[in-house]
């Protein structure tokens, strides 16, 4: 017997027993759709955790520093930051967020702010995702080298120079949230806000890079960081960012920062810590791939399951055919013969069941994808394939058994069976 005849012969004794064939099949189908909906949405959510960082900035170094005696940390950071060069350090910039009023015609911060707080109260866990109300922007001073060290650009204007920092100039840049927030489709650029009651000037405004957050990193305003003199004059700058040139010089950075920090700040008159967030973006692809491993584990549990439930059907065949195969056996067919159509006939039933839960796999990818990332997520090809291999290679190697079984009946006693 040829491979093209046993493949006939194997898919007519799938298609005379339909419901059997389903039935045993089941295993295979959920087993497959759970493993490539599951890989699929946590790659997906990996993803997407990867282009938020990518969003926020990669290879940002995070410096927290503080003298008890209230000296500015700031300028020897960046003097020294500055003398790396650019091999190094990109740029290093204070991050320090602070609380004020902006308005800007009929808009209002304090409102928005009195808005976001009864719908914390109303709702009773913060969730506005569904809201169209406008949240006040967060306010942060900055240094020349603030959109560097975050990853933004500016699309309309110009960026915060040394020259204003130097002049403390009331001066400040949108992002593309607050921007809308306050001048709707109107140009900033050039117009005055009240800030704490004190004038503004708008000159810049960042490109949009995260549109469809709620709490949107396009909301912010950036202030040159020496307008905390008036602005806020009592916050105080401890947190700061600086920008490696890459993933590679962020460890040497880490270790110089360290270094310069502990020559200038001791344990009796300050403190400081140094640390990247290359750490946390490891941390996550470590935890995804975890993740990966232990709930693709589970459902790999169900192509056991299938896998066994295709050994027992096959021996169920062998049962049913030993007459068939006594008669083959007795007019000359050889053991091998006899193997290689059942185990046809196995890797048929799985692999049609493989091709089954492929289909459902991408639906439920799409599907989970909507409702848990809100984006579209189809699952790799490499997992296709390695789904439909894996089927297939299941049907082989449940079906040995039943196939050796089949090869070693003796065509006198197999004759005789009823």
């Amino acid at each position: 017997m040829n491979i093209r005849q046993a493949i006939k012969m194997a898919f007519k004794s799938i298609r005379g027993n339909k419901g059997r064939s389903v039935l045993t099949m089941l295993g295979i189908i959920i087993g497959i759709a759970s493993v490539m909906t599951i890989v699929s949405v946590i790659t997906g959510s990996n993803q997407k955790t990867m282009e938020q960082f990518e969003a926020m900035g990669t290879n940002k170094v995070n410096v927290s520093a503080s003298r008890y005696d209230g000296r500015n940390v700031f300028d020897d950071l960046y003097n020294y930051c500055n003398s790396l060069g650019g091999d190094l350090v990109l740029g290093v910039t204070p991050s320090s967020q602070f609380s004020a009023t902006v308005v800007y015609g009929t808009k209002n911060s304090a409102v928005m702010d009195k808005n976001q707080q009864n719908m914390w109260n109303s709702n009773g866990n913060g969730d506005t995702a569904n809201s169209t109300a406008d949240l006040p922007p967060t306010m942060y001073f900055g240094s020349d080298q603030y959109a560097i060290c975050n990853n933004f650009k500016i699309g309309k204007g110009r960026d915060i120079s040394q020259m204003d920092i130097q002049r403390y100039a009331q001066v400040c840049v949108l992002g593309a949230r607050a921007a809308k927030i306050f001048f709707n489709y109107a140009n900033p650029v050039g117009q005055t806000m009240q800030v704490n009651g004190l004038p503004i000037t708008v000159i810049g405004v960042y490109e949009e890079k995260d549109p469809d957050s709620q709490w949107s990193m396009d909301n912010i305003i950036v202030f040159p960081y020496t307008s905390s003199r008036y602005l806020a004059p009592d916050t105080q700058m401890t947190d700061f960012i600086v920008k490696a040139s890459s993933s590679s010089a962020t460890t040497e950075v880490i270790s110089r920062l360290t270094g310069y920090l502990g020559g200038i700040i001791t344990d009796q008159n300050g403190y400081f810590s140094v640390y990247s967030d290359n750490e946390w973006q490891q941390s996550s692809n470590e935890y995804a791939t975890q993740m990966s491993l232990i709930l693709g584990g589970i459902a790999a549990i169900s192509l056991l399951v299938g896998g066994i439930g295709i050994m027992n059907i096959m021996l169920v065949t062998v049962t049913e055919r030993t007459r068939e195969i006594g008669i083959r056996r007795a007019i000359g067919a050889e053991r091998r013969s006899i193997v290689i159509q059942f185990l046809i006939e196995a890797a048929m039933l799985c692999g049609i069941g493989g091709m089954i839960g492929i289909i459902i796999g991408y639906v439920g990818s799409l599907i989970a994808g909507k409702l848990l990332l809100q984006m579209i997520v189809w699952p790799a090809p490499w997992i296709t394939a390695c789904a439909f291999a894996l089927s297939v290679l299941l049907g082989i190697l449940f079906g040995i058994y039943p196939a050796a079984k089949a090869s070693r009946l003796q065509p006198v006693e197999a004759l005789r069976a009823e």
